[in-house]
């Protein structure tokens, strides 16, 4: 069953976030437009790299009022050390999660059988209600910029009820209202 356009379920889990530890939970995400990383785990390869391009592009999310989370089955404890002692990862202000119950990988459909969380990326609505999901193999690293496309589509897609971004789509771009008018014609 898809999790697109469902109301994210309840958790609570310890992060890490500048320096200290802080609780996170559902009501958390609640209220401004989220985006949830998913990562197989700390101390790996392609991990840092998806992290840290985040972390470089963090203020841009910022200014459209969007929260960043990363979410690994590892604890936050883990998630300290790693900032501690990778330049790249030591870079990160926003929430490193900690899913060691593996409660929220499961929640939000991403938890391998081996206990670790599949690459998934999640932009979430104020509301809580997810608006887009990305998955990809281990192999495969995410774009922070492409997220950040997306976000801006859903931003402006929730602003202007009737109007859709069309693939490519790009902040002050057409877009499209979909119509019977439409129908064959693209």
């Amino acid at each position: 069953m898809s999790v697109i356009n469902t109301e994210i379920l309840p958790f609570e889990a310890d992060a890490f976030q500048n320096g200290e530890f802080i609780k996170v939970s559902d009501a958390t995400l609640k209220g401004k437009w989220s985006v949830v990383v998913f990562y197989p785990a700390d101390f790996t390869f392609v991990c840092p790299t998806e992290l840290e391009d985040l972390a470089d592009n963090y203020d841009e999310f910022q200014k459209l009022g969007v929260e960043v989370y990363s979410v690994s089955t590892d604890t936050h404890f883990s998630h300290k050390a790693w900032h501690d002692s990778s330049p790249a990862i030591g870079k990160i202000k926003y929430p490193m999660i900690g899913d060691p119950t593996h409660q929220i990988s499961k929640n939000f459909d991403v938890l391998r059988p081996a206990g670790l969380a599949d690459r998934g990326t999640f932009i979430i609505d104020p509301a809580g209600v997810i608006q887009s999901v990305e998955i990809t193999a281990e192999g495969i690293g995410r774009e922070a910029g492409d997220t950040l496309r997306k976000v801006k589509a859903a931003l402006y897609v929730a602003a202007h009820p009737g109007e859709v971004c069309p693939a490519k789509w790009k902040e002050g771009e057409k877009t499209l209202a979909p119509s019977l008018d439409l129908v064959g014609k693209i």
